[in-house]
């Protein structure tokens, strides 16, 4: 079980980072792992100067991350108990 909660933590913070951990949807994780480097360097870039869509953005990316953390929770737990994993 510790595998399951180390990628969904993983996965929160960032996002493909878990798939990973599992070893499930690894193409797409790392194109994940890109575009949140990507994100979080716009997303610091607008805090000074668009203190707004800087509050729009994180609290965007707060839910995409939520998403992504429950999702490889679930296909997590489900390769942990001996179930199949679908990309």
């Amino acid at each position: 079980m510790g595998k399951v909660w180390a990628a969904t933590i993983a996965n929160f913070f960032f996002p493909g980072l878990g798939y990973l951990i599992v070893g499930v949807k690894r193409d797409l994780a790392f194109l994940w792992l890109v575009g949140v480097i990507g994100l979080t360097y716009v997303e610091f870039g607008i805090r000074e100067p668009e203190p707004t869509l800087y509050r729009i953005m994180f609290g965007a990316v707060l839910i995409m991350n939520l998403a992504f953390a429950i999702d490889v929770y679930r296909k997590a737990r489900s390769t942990v108990a001996g179930g199949s994993v679908t990309a």
